[in-house]
């Protein structure tokens, strides 16, 4: 039977959408298939279930997840007694359960729900479907000692009507308090108790969605732009050298529409930084002239500007109630939760608590989870060059916030920093020298053109490029390339990886890796292998990048690099020489190169898994593989596939990558002294994420540089 964990609460605006998403993620790292049961829900669209099924790709039937909507509850507790409420409502929930490895349960959110005796009702409930509680209690706007209280008396509640509660956490708790609450708590309950912190991003709405609260026209601004945080309101009547000093970091300025200098001087400010805002809404109607607009255009591309016909007063009664939400449309305020919730939340004992068995295979879902916990466990520094790239720096957030690495960001300090803030993007950022005041991941900014390093970095690289007549005044200017100040700091151990490629060339990412940090030792090339996340399994490709028509020495060290690749991940590596022929049934000198490098893998490490010759379907298909090869330990079950030369191996990833809808992660590079990566021109911000994850799990068994230390 499914294992199943109800996430509860005592009262509404606990925002337990974050324990949800929390819960969700640490269910979807063991098992494959998780569903999703809401017992109780209202009317119309469920933002926090849709998240869950865009962010976790479920495809769970959307009918099976909420067992009855609360107006038809109350009518039935009403009519025919709570005994019946709650029958119809287990036989749905093990609807759900019995086609899922585990189910999170969402409890009743106590808003307007018609249901006297909630909390009893959530106990019974989650007795009824065998499922542990995890018991959500708001702190919102309260003393450390009523938090304690409150937690106390939510433990007491359901422990006393029989729940199996796991953990107790409580939620929204003011910064102060936080830590005062978690200490006193710790001491006094059998249970592990987690006390997260209020975090004002996250209750910041976007502009989007004051939009859509006000009923309000967009006339200037773009997708991203309505994306932004709102972190303050500043209402805009005086004149404009008294209203500029008002303006604040992510504030929405709200004014008349026929206060042109206001609008105008808003956006000046925007632009020069001093400071970045979040967006304008104009009232009463009023529209700027043609000539207004244009100019606001030009100075704040993107910028919100937004217009409502109600005058600022009844404007600001709807907006100072106005809370951010997690929903499917707010991609980044997930990654903003998930940050708080691990930070906070010991994630392997909850788990360990929840008891939920890892399923034995690697589901790409588990893939990349896998990534994202194993580069946390040992931080490792990671430099990005291309630092004010957009889709960069929405990465950089997220690895921030997700304690994945610390990060150095090249480029032009005033240009990233902006570029930052027009984007509505929070990096905790140190200044030159400045030690981070706590544990959390931090990142810098690195001008390469007037770093103290450059220097270094030229004689360094002289010296290096010598016998091809690199002079040193030659070396300064090649060094002030972001890529090769990147690999700089790699070799000289002030990074411990980089990755690269969003706005650059393959070439231009790999080559200064070639001539700067080299091959290690023991491998005769540097090659590449994708992570190709199918449906259903994770299976690694090499070479696909870097090789174009490897002898059959070089393809048995691609196969070895990759088998080592792949187990580092959690891949097991049951190695497929790919060709055009299975076993001894063809011949010809293609199909001997693989042959003689089958017997080379095998020579050199015997304990590996190898098979090849072995065309594609016998190394992946179990019926096909009975046929072609019987008893063979890889056909049908292959994992690591080696192509034998780079025109089949490319063509190939992403042939599989667009048809079979895979996600490819890569390319990863294997094969040098420290971890360089490259990526697609055309990468998307969660393949930049698993690319930097990738880079940091390498970096954590990769030599290391003779120095070490923080970019300065």
């Amino acid at each position: 039977m499914a294992r199943s964990v109800y996430v509860t609460g005592t009262d509404r605006g606990d925002g337990r959408q974050v324990v949800e998403l929390g819960v969700m993620e640490l269910l979807t790292r063991q098992v494959d298939r998780v569903g999703v049961y809401r017992p109780l829900g209202h009317d119309g669209p469920d933002p926090i279930y849709d998240l869950l099924r865009s962010r976790y790709r479920l495809t769970q039937p959307p009918g099976t997840v909420v067992g009855m909507r609360y107006a038809e509850a109350s009518t039935l507790q009403a009519e025919q007694g709570t005994d019946e409420l709650v029958a119809r409502l287990v036989e749905r929930f093990h609807t759900v359960a019995r086609d899922y490895e585990a189910v999170l349960v969402l409890g009743t959110d106590f808003a307007d729900t018609g249901l006297p005796a909630e909390l009893g009702l959530n106990a019974r409930l989650a007795n009824e479907f065998g499922a542990s509680v995890l018991p959500v209690v708001g702190g919102y706007d309260q003393t450390a000692e009523s938090v304690v209280a409150e937690v106390h008396n939510a433990h007491d509640a359901y422990t006393s009507l029989g729940c199996e509660v796991v953990a107790m956490i409580a939620n929204r708790v003011r910064d102060g308090q936080a830590q005062e609450a978690a200490r006193t708590l710790g001491a006094r309950l059998p249970e592990p108790v987690y006390v997260l912190p209020e975090d004002p991003a996250l209750s910041a709405p976007t502009v989007g969605q004051v939009r859509d609260t006000l009923g309000a026209q967009v006339l200037l601004g773009d997708h991203t732009g309505l994306s932004r945080d709102v972190r303050d309101f500043v209402f805009g009547g005086a004149h404009l050298p008294t209203f500029l000093p008002a303006l604040t970091e992510g504030c929405m300025v709200i004014t008349p529409g026929d206060r042109a200098d206001l609008i105008i001087g808003s956006l000046a400010a925007h632009s020069a930084g001093a400071p970045p805002i979040a967006g304008v809404v104009l009232t009463l109607d009023e529209r700027p002239g043609e000539q207004t607009m244009a100019l606001a255009a030009r100075l704040a591309p993107g910028t919100p500007v937004l217009a409502v016909p109600a005058g600022s007063f009844p404007t600001a009664a709807e907006l100072f109630s106005l809370q951010g939400k997690l929903t499917a449309t707010t991609p980044r305020k997930a990654e903003l939760a998930l940050g708080l919730f691990e930070s906070q939340v010991d994630g392997a004992r909850l788990t360990d608590r929840l008891s939920v068995l890892r399923s034995d295979r690697v589901t790409p879902m588990m893939f990349e989870h896998s990534l994202i916990e194993r580069a946390r466990a040992h931080r490792r520094h990671v430099v990005l060059p291309e630092g004010s790239e957009e889709r960069v720096l929405r990465a950089a957030e997220v690895l921030l916030r997700r304690n994945v690495c610390d990060l150095t960001l090249l480029g032009e300090d005033t240009a990233v920093r902006k570029r930052a803030a027009e984007l509505g993007i929070d990096l905790p950022l140190l200044g030159a020298g400045e030690v981070p005041e706590t544990s959390a991941a931090t990142a810098r900014i690195v001008d390469p053109r007037i770093s103290p390093l450059r220097e270094r970095f030229a004689g360094l690289y002289a010296e290096l490029r010598a016998h091809r007549g690199v002079t040193h005044e030659l070396a300064y200017d090649v060094v002030a390339e972001v890529s090769y100040f990147g690999t700089l700091m790699v070799r000289e151990g002030l990074a411990d990886g980089m990755v690269s490629g969003a706005a650059h060339s393959t070439a231009a990412t790999i080559r200064p890796a070639f001539e700067v940090i080299r091959t290690k030792p023991e491998a005769d090339v540097v090659s590449s292998v994708f992570f190709m996340c199918l449906a259903d399994r994770v299976l690694a490709y090499g070479d696909c990048a870097i090789n174009p028509d490897p002898d059959a020495e070089r393809l048995a060290d691609i196969a070895i690099q990759s088998a080592a690749t792949a187990a580092r991940f959690g891949v097991e590596p049951r190695i497929a020489m790919l060709s055009y022929s299975t076993g001894s049934s063809g011949a010809g000198a293609d199909v001997d190169k693989v042959r003689e490098a089958t017997g080379l893998v095998r020579e050199r490490r015997p304990e590996l898994l190898v098979e090849g010759p072995i065309q594609y379907d016998a190394a992946v298909d179990p019926t096909v593989a009975a046929t072609k090869l019987p008893g063979s330990e890889v056909a049908g079950r292959a994992t690591v596939l080696i192509f034998p030369d780079l025109n089949t191996g490319n063509n190939t990833y992403k042939a599989v990558q667009r048809s079979a809808g895979a996600v490819a992660v890569g390319p990863v590079l294997q094969g040098l002294r420290k971890p360089v990566n490259d990526l697609s021109r055309g990468a998307l911000v969660q393949d930049i994420v698993n690319t930097v994850a990738i880079t940091a799990v390498q970096a954590q068994s990769a030599i290391r540089g003779p120095e070490k230390g923080g970019a300065a």
